[in-house]
């Protein structure tokens, strides 16, 4: 149905009333199709996001970055020939791989096998920070539906904690989970504030990553001149912890049911 409008002539002044000269008749006006062209290019957006980011994580492959970066010498060379430019490198690769999957201890471990620990430590806290930022941001505004609905249960019962005390709450699953990828979408499509989850991230960071730039070389020294009654303690160990919290996990599972 069409819409109409009056044109009028005359105030109404002095008694006068306005008179209708004429109608002008046109098609139905909505807000949502006002809206719709901006929703169209806000979707386009995301999509371009996501290409791009799938571009990327394809061209890495097929260049050998994943081989590269898990060789500790080989990554030391390649910086180190770039200069200055190394710390871009390494900052761009941390945010461009990391929150996508790509392991954050093969950058942590290694800047301090590259540089001295001042410089090793500025840029891995700036990697680790930029890593977090795009994966929040990544869920929060370009793939929002998608990502939540492959939130880990783990991180989904922590929703109310993060109403409660926010800051508190980022920062306690940033030291327990450090830079999981998943927790990264989870704080996007949370309601955690961007500057909250910024803060909270950077509190948690700030003293494993400066340890790990003061002693992380004088470590990999010790453990590859370890003899082998050490790694094989160390493995048992790690495989005691592993056990325990599978088990406590599992009879939580068993109790959850329970309660309900």
């Amino acid at each position: 149905m069409g819409r109409s409008v009056a044109l009028h002539i005359g105030d109404g002044l002095a008694g006068d009333p306005p008179h209708v000269i004429g109608v002008i008749v046109g098609p139905p006006c909505y807000a949502g199709d006002l809206l719709a062209p901006v929703q169209r290019s806000a979707r386009a957006s995301k999509v371009a996001a996501v290409l791009v980011v799938l571009v990327i994580l394809v061209v890495a492959q097929q260049l050998g970055v994943f081989r590269q970066f898990a060789d500790p010498a080989g990554v030391k060379q390649a910086l180190v020939e770039l200069g200055p430019w190394g710390y871009v490198a390494y900052v761009g690769a941390y945010a461009a791989l990391q929150p996508f999957g790509f392991p954050a201890t093969v950058f942590t471990l290694s800047a301090p096998l590259i540089w001295p620990w001042p410089v090793a430590f500025a840029v891995s806290i700036t990697g680790a920070m930029t890593a977090s930022l795009v994966g929040f941001v990544f869920a929060r505004f370009v793939a929002r539906d998608w990502v939540a609905a492959r939130i880990p249960e783990r991180f989904r019962r922590h929703d109310e904690a993060l109403s409660r005390d926010a800051f508190v709450t980022v920062f306690l699953l940033r030291s327990l989970f450090w830079m999981s990828s998943p927790l990264h979408a989870f704080f996007g499509v949370s309601k955690v504030r961007s500057s909250t989850h910024f803060w909270g991230s950077l509190a948690a960071y700030v003293l494993p990553l400066l340890l790990i730039s003061r002693f992380g070389e004088s470590i990999f020294d010790g453990l590859k001149a370890a003899p082998r009654a050490v790694w094989i303690g160390l493995g048992v160990a790690v495989a005691a912890v592993g056990v325990g919290v599978w088990m406590i996990r599992r009879r939580a599972s068993a109790e959850r049911p329970a309660q309900r």
